[in-house]
């Protein structure tokens, strides 16, 4: 699958549809989530054309995630509580939902449990195993 221009991201980027925009920079757009789990729910992308982390460029990931870690310090500011929570999904198995790279930055507070945690901890064949393939998909990519 190729990267889709008309994605409802690109389109913002391009003016074409309206955003409650946060900061607008040379390699960057932040603005809020229309569909929030949180008060102060934002997102970061990128300018760049990449529909997911394992298409973006070194540089343009290095410039994004600087401004994610930006956006996180003023959201704990701006909407004090006990965390913020950084996600970023990948394909649409993973619930990503908009193919244009991008991450939220949701704050939460006391009594907010969005849940993530499995219930049950793995056995330890099983994580040594998981360890191992890891590992070697690692030394793979070098």
């Amino acid at each position: 699958m190729s990267y889709d221009p008309a994605n409802i991201f690109a389109r913002i980027l391009r003016g074409e549809l309206p955003a409650h925009v946060v900061e607008d920079t040379e390699h960057t757009l932040t603005f809020m989530d229309i569909m929030p789990k949180a008060n102060g729910h934002a997102l970061v992308i990128p300018k760049e054309d990449a529909r997911n982390i394992y298409e973006v460029s070194d540089d343009a990931l290095h410039k994004l995630i600087t401004q994610v870690k930006r956006v996180a310090k003023a959201s704990q500011r701006a909407f004090p509580g006990n965390g913020i929570r950084v996600i970023q999904l990948n394909g649409s198995e993973a619930g990503q939902s908009v193919f244009h790279l991008h991450f939220h930055v949701i704050p939460s507070a006391d009594g907010m449990n969005f849940g993530f945690h499995g219930d049950v901890a793995a056995d330890e064949a099983s994580l040594a195993e998981h360890a191992e393939r890891l590992k070697q998909a690692l030394i793979e990519l070098d």
